[in-house]
Order: structure tokens, then C-alpha cells, then sequence
């Protein structure tokens, strides 16, 4: 139950600056080392109008801005204006993608557009939500962790943290059938990842008899409060920590005066139904819809965007397949695991 894929997007630092002719509202363009997914690569990236923008992609190149997500209001208020000026920037892309807000669910724009989603609770009371959103099994689950010694409570961002979190990370480098990027991590990558936006943060951890079982980090942007790091010890499974930092998080929002608690997307690309969804589900998150815009930038883009080559090699590939995939992939880990 890691959402730290998106937190790690925002760890980059310039490593050449390339000036180039720009465009009105544009700045030169300069590589960024950009992490995505556990992996570090080397980003072109500009400012256009106030934000920053990346590309990433082989075959095809997408623009997007950086952790969209994470910015207050809208992240694009003229798109027709904004593609202009990015076409004129030389910034290598071949199609540019943004969204709408969540709570923006009627098309604003007359671009090609997809229904992107996200998981989220909308806040009322906890009241409403432990009674109406969640199943017996969870509230179960919630009042177990408590009788069986667990203690959440929101806490102070310090080094012993990230000490504590370090341990978390470094239980397995497997998780959820997929390499754990974060294992194995030194203190000063884990601190200055897990740091980012401290202003905007609250850190909430599960204890047991003082050890950190699993935690959270919430990233408030206005008035959305997001999952963007929660991981639990396997070890300590049946103290429900998982359940408990939910309720906690929720408890959390009603006390800000948060509209969602939201936790990466609901629905994942080809991947309709999965463990962490049904987790989702039962814990009371429900799929946001909204619009994806993608706008061709050059022939190339115009092409991919007609064999749905914007979504990469899972776009075109038959859903049976990708399923069969990950299946192998997960196989495979396990068993390395079981070598060690």
C-alpha cells in the first residue's frame, strides 16, 4: 500500500543548463534528474507561464507538468495559449497532457480528453465515515489494532523518524509483487525523499510497545489532504495498523477542514481489479472521474494519440495479457525472495 511512486517525483535537482531560444512565458530548457517509479533519469525540462514542465517518454515524447497534483488551483488557465508557448520553448514533446481539478467533472476544454480517476473519501465526519463508508470487517479492524496495543498518532517530522521509517522501508524488497524501491535506501535519501513539502505535510504513525509498525504521509494542496507515502511492517499484520492509519487520516481531515482524503488513482491503466483497490474500496475510497487532456504537438504525437501509443506498451496490449504479465513478474520476485 505504497503511493511513494508520487511523492519520489518531486525529487530533482538541475544538473545542466542548456539556454536555448524560449518563448514568450517560457525559461531555458535544463535537464533535471527526475524519480519516477524508484528509477532516476535524466528529464528535459522548462517554465512555462509560472510552472514547471517535463517530458518523459522514448518513442513518443509527453509533457506534463511536474506533480500537477500538488498544485493549488488550476495548473493550466489558457490551454490554447499554453501550447503555443511550449511549441516555440524547443522543449522535445511531442504531445502535452494535463487535468482537470477533481472536483472539475464536466469538460472545460475542446481537446482530446480521457476519464482520469482518483481514489478518494470525501470528508464530512468521521461519524459518516466510520458508520456509512466502511464495512463491519474494517471497523472491526480499527477497534482490534486499538485492543491489541497499537497507538496512532500524528507525529513530529525529526531524524528519529526517518530512522524509524528506514526500518519500515528496509522489512522486504518485495512488496505487492513488485520491487520495493525504497528498500535499502541510506538516511540522508530517505530524509530528504520523505522531507519534501514538509510545510504542507503531517506525518501520522502506528506504534506498537514504541516501534514503528507503519505510517503515513499526508500532502495537504487546498483542500485535499493526499495519501502519498503509507507503508506497514508485513510483520505486524494482525494489529490492523493499515485500518487504523486510515481512520486516523480521516480524523485527521475532519479536524483541517479537508473536502477529500485521496489516495492515488482508484482504477489503474488495464489493471481494473487488484488487492490495493479492493483495500481502497473497503476502506471507505470511491473512484473520482474527471478529464485528461492530451494535445498533439507534432505529427508523431497526432499519430500516437490515434494507436493509443500515449499510454505506452500497456495501451495496445490486450488486458489478459498485461494481467499475465504482472502475474510472471510477481512469480518471479517471489521466488528470488524465497533464494535470499
Amino acid at each position: 500500500m505504497d503511493a511513494s511512486s508520487r511523492i519520489d517525483t518531486a525529487a530533482v535537482e538541475a544538473v545542466d543548463d542548456r539556454l536555448l531560444p524560449t518563448a514568450v512565458g517560457s525559461e531555458p530548457i535544463r535537464q533535471i534528474q527526475f524519480v519516477e517509479s524508484g528509477k532516476r533519469i535524466a528529464v528535459p525540462s522548462t517554465r512555462i507561464f509560472r510552472q514547471s514542465v517535463i517530458v518523459t517518454g522514448r518513442w513518443l515524447q509527453i509533457a506534463r507538468i511536474q506533480d500537477e497534483e500538488r498544485i493549488e488551483g488550476r495548473c493550466v488557465e489558457n490551454p490554447k495559449e499554453f501550447t503555443q508557448a511550449l511549441s516555440k520553448s524547443g522543449l522535445p514533446a511531442d504531445i502535452f497532457t494535463f487535468a482537470q481539478k477533481i472536483w472539475e467533472s464536466v469538460p472545460n476544454y475542446p481537446y482530446h480528453f480521457e476519464q482520469d480517476n482518483v481514489a478518494a473519501i470525501p470528508i464530512t465526519t468521521y461519524e459518516d465515515w466510520f458508520q456509512k463508508r466502511i464495512g463491519n470487517d474494517v471497523k472491526q479492524n480499527v477497534k482490534k489494532s486499538g485492543k491489541r496495543g497499537l497507538v496512532v498518532q500524528c507525529v513530529p517530522f525529526n531524524d528519529g523518524l526517518v530512522r524509524d521509517i528506514m526500518v519500515v522501508f528496509n522489512e522486504t524488497p518485495v512488496r505487492q509483487g513488485r520491487l520495493f524501491w525504497h528498500y535499502g535506501k541510506n538516511f540522508d535519501t530517505v530524509k530528504r525523499e520523505t522531507s519534501d513539502r514538509l510545510n504542507r505535510s503531517i506525518f501520522i504513525g502506528a506504534y506498537f510497545k514504541n516501534e514503528l509498525v507503519g505510517f503515513v504521509k499526508l500532502l495537504r494542496t487546498g483542500c485535499i489532504a493526499d495519501i502519498v507515502l503509507f507503508v506497514c511492517k508485513e510483520e505486524h499484520r494482525d494489529k490492523k495498523a493499515a485500518n487504523a492509519l486510515i481512520a486516523k487520516s480521516v480524523d485527521v481531515c475532519v479536524r483541517d477542514g479537508i473536502r477529500f482524503l485521496t489516495y492515488a488513482q482508484f482504477f489503474y491503466q488495464k489493471k481494473s481489479s487488484s488487492s490495493l483497490a479492493e483495500f481502497k474500496r473497503r476502506n471507505g475510497f470511491e473512484p473520482i472521474w474527471f478529464p485528461r487532456y492530451y494535445i498533439a504537438l507534432t505529427a508523431r504525437g497526432s499519430l500516437g494519440l490515434k494507436l493509443n501509443l500515449h499510454h505506452g506498451i500497456k495501451g495496445i496490449l490486450p488486458e489478459r495479457v498485461v494481467d499475465a504479465l504482472r502475474a510472471i513478474r510477481s512469480r518471479v520476485l517471489a521466488a528470488a525472495e524465497s533464494r535470499q
